[in-house]
């Protein structure tokens, strides 16, 4: 083991682990699917200041992307929707996001999809509603994604955006075994790579974890293919590449004490919470 793993892995016992769904699973404390639903209200509650749930969901037919197991998409059918799909690239999530929508009555308006959100398998003005939460750092081509949910957009449907940037304190997405805030602006990937890899693998799913997380690319080197690093910067480069109306756009600081630092540039991306946007068709 190198001296930057060791000396990551020592720092890292110095910190609490947050709270994180995949834990709570191995504890048996709940699924992935029922926490997602627990928390299907928080994941909609940064655009509430500017529309109503009624205004998202009622009556509509919504696409949720990066729907995981299902369980905020769940959230979004209670909310009075008329059909709701939900699209993963991860098979084994479809099993527990239709068990859920069995237990919540929902399995009629809901459906899940296997598939990637650049190339979606719907006709053109379809959907009157589509959600990304914290989907975009995501996909692998991410303005390939926003112009597919341009197509699929209905005139005068909505796109609602919501992300954590890269350089959030835990936007490298290790926090499930690696508490350290802002590790990756310390340590390079490759160290991050081997640490996350000896931490996950004692665990029950740690193979799945590593391999949800970890690729290879065409000259056989490991990377994080979970994550495509969008800073908020990269984000606000894509939006003038599409022909979508800006209806609302907000960056949620970290705490209200950091607020002054979220607002310089370069210094925002460290201390942003969320990039909260609504894009229109």
């Amino acid at each position: 083991m190198s001296l930057k793993q060791t000396l990551c892995k020592s720092i890292n016992r110095l910190f609490p682990l947050p709270v994180h769904p995949f834990n709570l699973q191995n504890q048996g404390v709940k699924t992935y699917a029922e926490w997602q639903f627990e928390k299907g209200q928080d994941t909609v509650k940064f655009y509430l200041d500017k529309v109503a749930l009624d205004e998202m969901f009622q009556d509509k037919i919504v696409l949720d992307i990066g729907c995981g197991a299902g369980g905020k998409t769940l959230f979004y059918a209670s909310q009075g929707v008329k059909k709701i799909y939900g699209i993963d690239v991860v098979k084994k999530y479809e099993k527990e996001a239709n068990t859920l929508a069995q237990q919540k009555g929902l399995n009629d308006r809901f459906q899940f999809v296997l598939g990637d959100a650049a190339h979606l398998n719907f006709e053109d003005n379809f959907f009157d509603t589509i959600v990304m939460n914290d989907a975009m750092e995501h996909v692998d081509q991410p303005l390939q994604v926003l112009k597919e949910c341009y197509r699929v957009l209905k005139i005068g449907g909505r796109l609602y955006v919501n992300f954590p940037p890269y350089h959030h304190p835990y936007g490298a997405h290790l926090s499930d075994v690696i508490a350290i805030p802002w590790v990756h602006l310390f340590f390079d990937d490759q160290t991050l790579i081997n640490v996350y890899k000896d931490l996950a693998k004692e665990l029950p799913d740690g193979q799945d974890r590593i391999h949800f997380r970890i690729s290879k690319n065409k000259k056989g080197d490991e990377y994080f293919s979970y994550i495509n690093k969008m800073t908020i910067s990269k984000f606000k480069k894509l939006l003038p590449q599409t022909n979508y109306k800006i209806l609302y756009y907000h960056e949620v600081p970290l705490r209200s004490i950091v607020k002054p630092l979220a607002a310089v540039p370069l210094l925002k991306e460290c201390f942003v919470k969320m990039v909260v946007c609504i894009l229109e068709k």
